[in-house]
């Protein structure tokens, strides 16, 4: 799994998540992942996780070895929130649909620790 970065608008930062088949065989990525800004690799998340943003519908995303998926991830800047209690963040915890086990990507950001604000929305996966 890789972030790559895209643009932002209004105090949000676009990022694309991109998921490739490493097997030996065909795979089905379908649906949302679930995300959350944490700590560390292993931390315990950091406020609420993504919200499902969706504007763009679910397809079966059938992955040939080697082939990727893409999602889309918006990440509103805390400092935007005035309510928000700010604490810094290591990366995001990623699960891809369908999975118990999680991926991590290193990126140092800020996080809101409160429960009830949302920083991180997410679309399902698309071919890329």
């Amino acid at each position: 799994m890789d972030s790559d970065k895209g643009g932002g608008a209004a105090g949000s930062v676009y990022m694309k998540l991109v998921l490739t088949n490493t097997g030996g065989a065909t795979c089905l990525l379908k649906g949302f992942p679930g995300v959350s800004l944490t700590h560390a690799p292993d931390g315990e998340p950091i406020g609420l996780a993504a919200s499902r943003d969706n504007v763009t519908s679910v397809v079966d995303v059938v992955l040939a070895p080697g082939q990727s998926g893409t999602a889309v991830l918006r990440y509103v800047q805390p400092g935007n929130i005035p309510e928000c209690s700010q604490a810094p963040a290591m990366g995001f915890r990623i699960y891809p649909p369908e999975e118990t086990a999680s991926l991590f990507i290193a990126q140092e950001t800020r996080a809101c620790t409160n429960a009830d604000i949302s920083l991180l929305a997410v679309s399902p996966f698309q071919t890329a």
